[in-house]
Parts: C-alpha cells; structure tokens; sequence
C-alpha cells in the first residue's frame, strides 16, 4: 500500500439523489431539500437515522465559493456545533437551485439556528413558492477534497466514512456513466456500492473519478472495481 501524506485538491462531485421538501425545524418560507436516500446504490432502503444526513438550503441568488466559504468560516465560529457547508446545484426536471449543503449536523433543531447565522454573514434563502414535492435529481457540488492515496488512482477519503474515489481515463456524461456503471454492477460479485462522478484539480491536471461509497476500502476491493470500470469504459 502507498504511503503518501493526506492531500487537499479542488474538484466537483455529480450524483443523483431523490430529495424532497421538508417543513419542520426551518426558517418559516424557506425552501429546504433533505436527501431520502444519499447513497441509493448501496443501501436498499433510507439508512435508519434520526439526524439529518444531507440537507440543501436553497439559496436566494448564485453566490461564490469564496463568498460562502467565507461565510462558512465565520458561522463556525459562532455555532458551536459540528457542521460541515459547501456549495451546490440542484437540477430538478426544468429548475434549477442554487444550493448551501449542509451535512454532519447533529440534529434537526439546529437548522433553523444555522439558517438564522448564516443570514447574519449575509447569506439570504430563497423563499418556498412552490407545494410539497418529492423528485430525482442531479445534484452537482463544488468542494475541496481531502484524501489519502492508497493505490495508483485510488484514494480514500480523509474526512468521510465510506468513501472512496478511483480514477477514470475520460471524462463521461451524466449517461454514460450510468450506462459504465449498471455494466459494472452487473459483472461486479463483491459487496454492492454507490457510485458518482466527478472530476479534480491537480498537479496542473484534471483527474476524472467516481466515487465509491461502500464499507469495504481495502485496495484489493477498490483495485478491482477501478479495473473493471476502465475496462467498461474503453
């Protein structure tokens, strides 16, 4: 196994979720999404959880990673909570959200308190004007990574439990990497995962990768399934 340190990279993550509005615990009018099932190639059902996995706020205009970010940093100082923030997209059917992600909040009672500090880092949310609905999405985010390498393209990731990531020759399109992916689940015998697509910056390179999310992260596993995906894409 390779002994690297812990790397930080810049990158995008693409995955499908099934989300849906939700009512309780929010700012009065806003529009929040809450993730049914985060990771559906891997558990059969919603995992039995009674804190929020992945919530989207919707936010009221587009605003830079720089300017969340910031205002992310701020609100840590204040909360004193654990949370995790990050910038997102949400494509459902013909709309469009602009997205702040919030995951690792410990329960549902500080999302409102949470909201509330963000807005006074200036962070405003867009209003509710639509019913209750439940649908697929894509969900793009942009974030920094933080991961081990392991293996030749094979990273495991330094904050998230479950996850891995393994590098891919070309970049796919939303299709076809569905497509890769069903080829390689059913030639796949090992333990089912989830997987997503995405893609990093470094060393003056784009790397393409999926990320894998399974409870078994040894290099054996991972090498195998980074073979057969390379081998479905060519």
């Amino acid at each position: 196994m390779m002994k690297e340190k812990t790397i930080e990279v810049f990158g995008t993550l693409l995955k499908q979720e099934t989300i849906l509005t939700i009512n309780d615990k929010i700012m009065p009018g806003t529009l929040v999404f809450e993730a049914l099932a985060p990771f559906p190639g891997y558990y059969n059902d919603s995992p039995n959880e009674i804190k929020p996995i992945y919530l989207y706020l919707a936010l009221q205009k587009q605003y830079t990673l720089v300017d969340l970010t910031r205002a992310t940093e701020n609100v840590e100082k204040v909360f004193g909570e654990k949370f995790d923030a990050g910038k997102g997209f949400i494509q459902v059917y013909d709309e469009k959200y602009d997205v702040l992600r919030v995951r690792h909040l410990q329960h549902y009672d500080l999302l409102e308190v949470l909201q509330k500090a963000y807005i006074q880092e200036g962070i405003k949310f867009k209003k509710k004007t639509k019913k209750d609905f439940e649908a697929p999405s894509l969900i793009r985010l942009v974030k920094f990574f933080e991961f081990n390498p392991i293996g030749e393209g094979i990273y495991i990731d330094n904050k998230e439990e479950n996850h891995a990531y393994i590098e891919i020759p070309k970049n796919l399109s939303w299709k076809e990497f569905n497509e890769v992916t069903m080829k390689v689940k059913y030639n796949w015998e090992e333990i089912k995962f989830d997987a997503a697509i995405g893609a990093f910056y470094k060393g003056r390179k784009l790397h393409e990768f999926v990320r894998i999310y399974t409870n078994n992260l040894s290099l054996e596993y991972l090498e195998g399934l980074r073979k057969l995906y390379i081998e479905k894409i060519s």
